[in-house]
């Protein structure tokens, strides 16, 4: 380690991206007390455009770019994310330094005051549940036609506000469960959506910290925060993503575990309406394994496994028409 006793951690401005922030400061701060880390919050482009949904903003780096700019820049050392939200291709000399234990990866229902006690099954006809996520609206509308689904953007805060407004449209929405619970609203749970109905997004629930490749100072210190177990499960649906070219404009849903070493990774590519659904399950071994780099060589693989066997069985047609 050089002198270096200042770390300048970035972030964005909202409450989660804040307390998500602290979390890994915290345990810095315990693992390191002899140094100081600072936190310097910044708006993302993401942050910004709320009148316009995710998936026809189209940009991948949405709530990234700023951060990673400052990152580039030498303005921080580090840059804690959702990892849902960073790309699967970082930019030129950008590393993805540590990636934390995973926060539950399912989706919620959280339900207007109005409707307590229902659950998507026994929403009356016709209710309205808001959400961001084509991939969410993909999968619910093909399990409950009744429902209406609609755009709903903004801060966790912002959208359980206009969920709670007497006069509001929503009967619903849903959201990530990893959210509300770092935000201490788990309370605000009504329904943990079960993976039969709504895979989960990629990476969905963890955190990743990215820093400047050639940092090794910083490289050291996450390598502390480092959740192996969360660092190959999420590197296989990554890999699955990547290979699929897909973003927050493309119903990718999936979902993947580690049990007895052995790394089981379920993807599913749907139409926005949910008509035309393609999934794949497929497992690999990771008992040969000698080092965290082949259980990583190993997750990766099994991502572009299942991948490629979606595209077989027509992800690729459906990821076509989503691009025009």
């Amino acid at each position: 380690m050089s002198e270096r006793k200042t770390f300048r951690i970035g972030t964005r401005k909202s409450q989660l991206a804040l307390v998500q922030t602290e979390i890994v400061r915290k345990r810095l701060q315990e693992a390191f007390p002899e140094l100081e880390f600072l936190v310097e919050p910044m708006s993302t482009t993401g942050d910004r455009i709320l009148n316009v949904s995710l998936s026809k903003i189209g940009e991948k780096s949405l709530f990234t770019k700023e951060l990673e700019v400052a990152l580039a820049d030498g303005r921080v050392d580090f840059v804690v994310h959702s990892l849902k939200d960073l790309p699967t291709v970082l930019p030129e000399g950008m590393f993805l330094g540590a990636v934390t234990e995973r926060e539950d990866p399912s989706d919620a229902l959280v339900l207007s005051p109005k409707f307590t006690g229902h659950t998507l099954t026994t929403l009356p006809e016709g209710s309205v549940i808001g959400t961001s996520a084509l991939r969410r609206v993909a999968q619910l509308r093909r399990r409950y036609p009744h429902l209406v689904f609609k755009d709903a953007r903004g801060n966790l805060n912002t959208r359980l506000a206009k969920l709670d407004d007497p006069e509001g449209d929503y009967a619903a929405i849903v959201l990530a469960v990893a959210g509300l619970v770092r935000i201490n609203m788990g309370h605000r749970i009504s329904q943990v959506i079960p993976p039969k109905d709504s895979l989960h997004a990629v990476s969905q629930g963890a955190l990743g910290v990215e820093c400047r490749e050639n940092d090794a100072d910083v490289r050291k210190l996450l390598g502390f925060l480092n959740h192996h177990p969360t660092r190959i499960t999420c590197l296989a649906e990554r890999s699955l993503m990547r290979q699929l070219e897909g973003g927050c404009s493309v119903p990718i849903g999936v979902n993947s575990s580690i049990k007895d070493r052995v790394l089981t990774l379920h993807g599913l590519v749907s139409t926005v309406d949910g008509q035309r659904v393609v999934e794949f399950e497929d497992k690999v071994s990771l008992k040969s394994s000698k080092s965290d780099k082949d259980d990583f060589t190993l997750a990766t693989e099994l991502g572009i496994t299942v991948a490629k066997e979606l595209i077989d069985r027509g992800a690729d047609s459906i990821l076509a028409e989503l691009a025009h």
